[in-house]
């Protein structure tokens, strides 16, 4: 059973492949604030809007000292043409061995069609400049979400 974790405390660690034929760490952000936002697929609907929202307001997110970051098990290939694709000017990292997505406790059991499955519930993440989790959003609806997030950056 993975541990949720805990606001306050330090955020968990990650060391993933990124776009743009990097591999991104927690510690690469030191000194700025972090937002990770967990999706379940490239270029699918809600995931696309979610994205382009973040993309729209990234300059917001900039001037309050903040990175973004998106996570989904989806392959480099398919992260690649997505954020092509949408002009993202954040990188995305690809966990495909749900490393990540377990230690953020963002695995969980979905129901589609009549058909349940484990897959990523939409999720974001607030780090502080000194790596601790300030911050999360679990069970995320989109709209509207990114403005409640950047409110969130700029009251740290």
């Amino acid at each position: 059973m993975s541990k949720t974790p805990a606001i306050g405390k330090k955020a968990p660690n990650f060391n993933l492949p990124a776009t743009g034929d990097k591999k991104l760490a927690l510690k690469d952000f030191k000194g700025q604030k972090l937002v990770i936002y967990f999706y379940p697929k490239d270029a699918t609907p809600g995931c696309t809007t979610e994205g382009q929202d973040f993309r729209d307001t990234f300059k917001k997110f900039k001037n309050a000292n903040c990175a973004i970051l998106g996570v989904s098990r989806d392959p480099m290939k398919s992260h690649e043409r997505f954020k092509e694709k949408q002009s993202f000017p954040f990188d995305l990292l690809s966990d495909e061995e749900e490393v990540m997505c377990q230690a953020y406790d963002v695995i969980k059991l979905k129901k589609m069609y009549g058909k349940e499955y484990m897959g990523i519930e939409r999720s974001t993440f607030l780090i502080d400049e000194d790596g601790k989790l300030q911050n999360e959003w679990r069970k995320v609806r989109v709209k509207g979400h990114v403005e409640e997030v950047l409110a969130a950056v700029k009251a740290l």
